[in-house]
């Protein structure tokens, strides 16, 4: 171990490593003849110890989105950049771009910057790239993964009471027959789905429901659109959707179609992001307090710098946020 005050070496790596400096070397500067679990091994035992680390004057949190031109991620960075800068650190940002693969190099690449946490905005990191990370720096997820991941922190909503506020909002407004929209199979939109389920069934209208999506969701879409404006008996009246973007896609095709929302059709979004009030009509939707989740993860991140080592789950209540794209079923009218 490196004693107090030392700077560490190439054979404080290696020793914590279990091999020779001259195997740790070639590790370290990417020389080929070592095994993939070792030159690994070698390059967490050198984060590990701080070898070759940069003194700088700023902590540095990187931050990891799934994508940046999703509403949602730009708000929760927002709110994680603004803690971080109230507690005197940068914020450094790798994109996601919707690839799990491109992710895994991201996290890397922000880890090989000697980043002094991360801030996954995004469940599409596999659970052993996010563990491997946290024995480096502190991690937090923001975001509902399929198990927690041992050694990380999490922020999440609570989704399935999400869904259900939801689902009471439009049968209090007379809607008997309703429809959920999802785009997504991941965890976060698969608990909003079970959470309409959930409700619909406790009011009794299991039989009255319809699920459309992931897959062919614009397909579905539009069937249930055709059928509503031919006047079908068993058309469904009103839609929550598993996000805010979902929700626009059927208001569009709502509109293309000559559907007059909320007169003949009522929609729900998810997320109450920007998105939510760029269309017309605006858009009712369940919001995630997004800074706020941010702002949780940056002070998470800082309280495992600090020393906590028992991880943490922060679970943010949902609120329903009432707009234009809801109102009365036609047949209450």
């Amino acid at each position: 171990m490196t004693a107090p005050g030392k700077r560490p070496s190439l054979a404080d790596v290696a020793r914590a490593a279990g091999v020779s400096p001259s195997a740790a070397s070639m590790a370290l500067n990417e020389r080929p003849g070592i095994a993939p679990a070792t030159r690994e091994r070698v390059r967490e035992a050198a984060r590990r110890l701080g070898y070759g680390r940069r003194r700088r004057a700023t902590t540095l949190f990187g931050v990891l989105p799934t994508d940046l031109g999703n509403p949602y991620h730009t708000d929760v960075i927002a709110g994680i950049e603004a803690t971080a800068e109230a507690l005197g650190a940068g914020v450094v940002i790798a994109h996601g771009r919707r690839d799990t693969a491109h992710m895994e190099r991201q996290l890397q690449r922000l880890l090989d910057l000697e980043v002094d946490g991360v801030i996954a905005v995004t469940t599409w990191l596999p659970p052993e790239a996010l563990e491997r990370a946290a024995r480096s720096v502190p991690v937090v997820v923001i975001g509902r993964m399929q198990d927690p991941v041992p050694g990380t922190d999490a922020v999440i909503t609570d989704d399935t009471a999400g869904a259900a506020l939801a689902v009471r909002h439009l049968v209090a407004a007379g809607h008997r027959r309703l429809a959920h929209v999802t785009l997504s199979s991941r965890p976060g939109p698969a608990a909003r789905r079970t959470g309409f389920l959930a409700e619909t069934a406790r009011l009794g209208l299991a039989d009255a429901v319809t699920v459309i999506g992931p897959d062919s969701a614009d397909e579905g879409i539009d069937l249930l659109l055709r059928a509503l404006r031919r006047g079908a008996e068993e058309a469904p009246t009103a839609v929550f959707a598993a996000n805010d973007i979902a929700a626009v896609r059927v208001l569009h095709r709502a509109a293309d179609l000559g559907v007059a929302v909320p007169e003949r059709l009522s929609v729900v979004g998810y997320d109450s992001s920007a998105v939510a009030l760029t269309v017309r009509p605006h858009l009712t939707s369940v919001n995630q307090p997004r800074q706020e989740m941010g702002r949780i993860a940056a002070r998470m991140l800082q309280e495992r710098r600090e020393g906590r080592r028992t991880d943490s789950r922060s679970i943010a209540e949902p609120v329903l946020r009432l707009r234009d794209s809801t109102g009365p079923a036609p047949a209450s009218r």
